[in-house]
């Protein structure tokens, strides 16, 4: 049977946002300490996080810890319906773009490619225990990975959310791009996705 995507977002979703503050704020202590153990985490180059909305697992401890080769980045909406990014650190400026998200004020043409990052933190709506990431549904960062599809090579790709979000299983759709890995605030899960490729990971735990 095919699963009603749009059902099962709004039902996550929910999920998410009832998260009490204390949950909230312990599991992206917890989130930030799994990613930086990750064993294909870049000690150089660009990291691309997101704006946390919506109830999406914070990255604000992540960004404030990273190790000193690493320059934090955040998405912008670029034209083709494609995204971009900018590095960006507490205090620069930021606008709203069309979706009320917050944005580093720079002209996105030009922003950094995907192909130009060295690894990239992607918000989710749900998981499964594959690495099977369900995304918002507007297929941004389908689009902007794509070539992730077709080649083994950074940037790596990892999917950020609360243990909360986790389902039994999701249906791969033909655009869908995998992340090497899914972390929590309280496991790590390698994808297990077909053509996967060989980079270490570690159990959930």
């Amino acid at each position: 049977m095919t699963q009603d995507r749009a059902t099962l977002r709004r039902e996550l979703r929910e999920r998410r946002r009832a998260l009490p503050p204390a949950t909230r704020i312990a599991a992206a202590e917890a989130l930030a300490q799994r990613i930086l153990a990750l064993p294909f985490l870049p000690t150089s180059g660009y990291v691309a996080g997101y704006w946390a909305m919506d109830g999406e697992i914070g990255l604000h401890v992540l960004q404030m810890r990273l190790p000193p080769g690493l320059v934090w980045c955040l998405p912008l909406l670029h034209e083709g319906d494609h995204l971009r990014f900018a590095p960006w650190r507490a205090g620069d400026a930021l606008v709203t773009n069309r979706f009320g998200i917050p944005e580093p004020a720079v002209e996105p043409s030009s922003g950094l490619r995907a192909e130009d990052l060295a690894l990239a933190v992607m918000p989710l709506v749900g998981f499964d225990d594959a690495g099977r990431r369900l995304g918002m549904g507007g297929g941004w960062y389908d689009r902007s990975f794509a070539f992730r599809r077709d080649r083994a090579a950074p940037p790596w790709l990892v999917g950020a959310g609360f243990a909360a979000q986790r389902v039994p299983a999701l249906e791969a759709a033909a655009w869908d791009v995998a992340p090497d890995a899914i972390c929590t605030e309280d496991a790590t899960f390698p994808s297990l996705h077909d053509g996967a490729h060989d980079a270490p990971g570690t159990a959930p735990a």
